[in-house]
């Protein structure tokens, strides 16, 4: 099919995937898939309930179900490279084990010859550069954009994704500026996309424990409505684990698709758990596998407008990755080759898997693996050997865009 928002009629197919799965016998599980068919969205108590009391087999099941009625069995995933600007952060978020005070031993400001050298020992091989970094006390907007068009000029092919909201908030800070102007020259230098890094949770007494002084949930939402309004994709988060209650989970999930409903720029949601090593925040609840699974199982179920749902293999590793894909995620990370913020909080995922590892990691959970551009634009089907003309791709229609 190599669609980027897959069948359009998925809830017709719905029932159907169902029945092939074995049915569901979990009564609670039944009424959100009830709420679906008859309204197209489960409720925001129903959501709350799936993770309080439903059975975790059964809502892995609709999660899986309602991932094959979108998009069958393919699996998506690009092949990127994680550059982290500098750690030097004003803030001190007591979930960040990446964050160094500007006279830290370790601490690091990558300069614009040093970003490039970063890329390029990776350019012939990835698709997309993924940066996010610390919120610099110095680097004002000129600064990314150089990089971000120095970047596009020694490498045209590539995407980039760069800078999440609470940097973006810092850079109109600094410059003095509106949201819109910051994003506007970012995106004239060459800006593809926004990550979706920096929700956390969407509740502001959360926000205040675990991540004082960032943006707030409000602030999140209205510089992604800011990044849509000018065309600009993006994507959106939810960091699980720490102190937050399924109630204000599922209000996140609510928060994002009443965005979505209005805007329709995220493309790809990631719920990831928080890794408790070598960071402040010993109230954390910590996420089991478990409770990492339901909670992706969930996120597709609650997400209807939301076309893709990733399994964050940085964070979760290959295991659950693989895993979440029959829990209803459709989407994996690709091939990192670098990344330093998850692995300073105590990932051990491999950063070196190929192509063809990741994609033997997709064909064993039963998914077909399927190389794709930032914006999901752009697919081929990988069949253990990288796609090496530009004709391999399938392009879709400028309207079928997100």
């Amino acid at each position: 099919m190599l669609g980027s928002v897959g069948h359009l009629d998925w809830l017709r197919r719905l029932p159907v995937h169902i029945a092939e799965l074995g049915g569901i016998n979990d009564s609670f599980v039944q009424s959100a898939l009830d709420e679906l068919l008859s309204n197209g969205r489960v409720s925001v108590d129903t959501g709350e309930t799936l993770f309080l009391d439903a059975d975790l087999v059964d809502v892995m099941l609709l999660g899986h179900a309602i991932k094959k009625s979108r998009f069958e069995n393919e699996v998506y995933f690009n092949s990127n490279l994680h550059v982290n600007p500098t750690n030097i952060c004003v803030l001190a978020c007591r979930f960040c084990a990446f964050r160094r005070g500007p006279r830290a031993a370790d601490a690091y400001a990558l300069d614009v010859e040093e970003y490039i050298s970063r890329i390029r020992p990776f350019s012939s091989r990835i698709d997309e550069v993924h940066s996010v970094g610390g919120l610099h006390p110095e680097w004002g907007v000129d600064h990314y954009v150089e990089l971000i068009s120095t970047a596009k000029k020694t490498f045209p092919h590539l995407s980039m994704k760069c800078l999440t909201a609470v940097e973006i908030k810092h850079l109109s800070q600094i410059e003095g500026v509106e949201i819109s102007q910051i994003l506007s020259r970012l995106i004239d230098a060459g800006l593809t996309s926004l990550p979706g890094g920096g929700a956390e949770i969407l509740d502001d007494d959360v926000r205040k424990v675990i991540c004082n002084g960032k943006e707030s949930s409000d602030e999140y939402l209205e510089i992604h409505r800011t990044a849509h309004r000018l065309g600009l994709p993006t994507n959106s988060t939810m960091l699980f684990g720490t102190i937050e209650t399924a109630s204000q989970r599922v209000n996140h999930l609510d928060r994002i698709r009443s965005l979505q409903d209005q805007t329709d720029g995220f493309q790809c949601f990631v719920p990831y758990p928080f890794l408790p090593d070598r960071t402040r925040l010993p109230q954390a609840q910590h996420s089991t596998g478990s409770e990492t699974l339901r909670t992706i199982s969930i996120s597709r179920i609650m997400l209807d407008n939301v076309p893709h749902i990733k399994a964050y293999r940085m964070n979760i590793g290959d295991h659950l990755s693989a895993l979440a894909l029959n829990a209803g995620a459709d989407d994996v990370d690709g091939t990192v080759g670098h990344e330093e913020i998850m692995h300073e909080a105590g990932s051990e995922t491999s950063v070196e898997d190929d192509l063809d590892r990741l994609s033997r990691l997709i064909e064993d959970a039963g998914g077909i693996p399927v190389r794709r551009s930032t914006t999901y634009d752009r697919f081929v089907i990988h069949r253990r050997r990288p796609p090496s003309d530009d004709e391999r791709w399938v392009s879709l229609p400028v309207a079928d865009m997100i």
